[in-house]
């Protein structure tokens, strides 16, 4: 559902209030502790940013994609792991819900997630199915009215505070390939279930990945996220959307990282004079801005697009592959800029190079954005 103009903006100053005035100070302590605070969490709840894009009968905001990328875009200049702790919810972990549940199904699982009350992670990723995601498993055997679940589910974002998990698995083990695997939604709680503890990563501390491990679980035939077998288009369909999401995360804290470079060139002499007046220095920020704005509008773009019920595979893999390019393009701009002060902790310059990092890796690695643009591109001849 698109905002109006005034309603959208208001949402937009008040994320960027929230933004400055409550999360950026809380960056390096969070970094620290490795743990968002309670309370943060909780005013996250409040200001509805688990259910911005859950239908507003379910309890949530129902934002358009494009919309939901400015948002996003405002998020982005903070620490990204404020965004993840509320991601999943927004994007793939709920969206196979809302595009392919029941109305039992929604009406179980979609209010608790929009409030928070309730994280649900996605559960695609395995040891050895990662970018070959047709390749899952994991096994979901049926057996009477239910279907046993047994396999191991790496790297799951928000896996250790997760009340219910949207996992891919392999229904039908003579069929090779996406057509075999289906998607089902599984309560935390089930027996046999259990989380691995939180994986030590090069960046966004306070934003945790774990194993999900099933054991003979019994999952119930009614959780079965649309007809057995199509749990590959369920992925994929939440992937695109996923996408554009992470697109937008990377313009803002782009144009966050660009902002904090400018301030710093201006107070920083050399020489003489400030920084900013050297031309070097200017073609860096010069450089880093123009990505931005270009990372910007094909996302905005694509946003539409896929509001106007266009396919848009094709330009979410584009958005989210320059996008996540760009970001580390500018964050290695931004260490240069700073210089030795970009490379101690002070000034956070160095966290957001590693935080960013991983944009290029989850939700299909830039290598898997190469294949899918090339083939949709040959698909349209042109």
């Amino acid at each position: 559902m698109a905002l109006d103009a005034d309603t959208r903006q208001q949402l937009l100053d008040t994320l960027r209030r929230f933004v400055s005035e409550r999360l950026r100070p809380l960056e390096a302590q969070v970094a620290e502790d490795d743990r968002i605070p309670d309370a943060v969490l909780d005013e996250m709840k409040a200001l509805g940013l688990f259910g911005l894009s859950i239908p507003v009968e379910y309890g949530g905001l129902d934002l358009s994609m494009e919309d939901e990328c400015l948002a996003m875009m405002e998020m982005g200049r903070t620490s990204p792991a404020f965004r993840s702790a509320f991601g999943t919810n927004v994007g793939i972990g709920s969206q196979g819900l809302v595009m392919f549940g029941t109305e039992d199904q929604k009406a179980r699982y979609l209010p608790k997630i929009a409030s928070g009350e309730h994280v649900i992670s996605f559960a695609l990723t395995e040891p050895e199915a990662g970018s070959d995601s047709a390749n899952v498993q994991t096994r979901a055997i049926r057996d009477g009215d239910c279907y046993v679940l047994n396999g191991t589910k790496r790297y799951i974002t928000n896996a250790n505070r997760a009340h219910l998990f949207t996992v891919m698995a392999r229904s039908d083990p003579e069929r090779k390939g996406a057509s075999g695997v289906s998607a089902f939604v599984v309560e935390r709680n089930l027996p046999g279930l259990s989380v691995g503890k939180p994986e030590k990563k090069m960046g966004q501390q306070g934003a945790h990945i774990c194993d999900v491990i099933f054991d003979n679980v019994r999952v119930p035939a009614e959780n079965r996220l649309g007809a057995e077998g199509e749990g590959f288009k369920v992925a994929m369909q939440v992937l695109d959307r996923g996408r554009l999401h992470i697109s937008a995360i990377c313009v803002g804290v782009a144009e966050r990282l660009i902002a904090d470079c400018v301030a710093y060139a201006a107070e920083r002499k050399q020489f003489g004079q400030a920084i900013a007046g050297f031309q070097l220095v200017q073609g860096m920020i010069a450089d880093s801005k123009t990505d931005a704005l270009a990372a910007r509008a094909l996302t905005l773009e694509s946003a539409r697009k896929r509001d106007q019920g266009e396919p848009v595979t094709l330009e979410a893999a584009a958005a989210k592959y320059f996008a996540s390019e760009m970001v580390g393009r500018v964050a290695d701009r931004a260490v240069q800029i700073f210089g030795g002060a970009g490379y101690v902790a002070d000034h956070g310059i160095e966290r957001f190079y590693r935080d960013v990092r991983i944009f290029r890796i989850y939700e299909g690695s830039s290598q898997i954005q190469q294949v899918v643009i090339a083939r949709e591109t040959m698909k349209r001849g042109g």
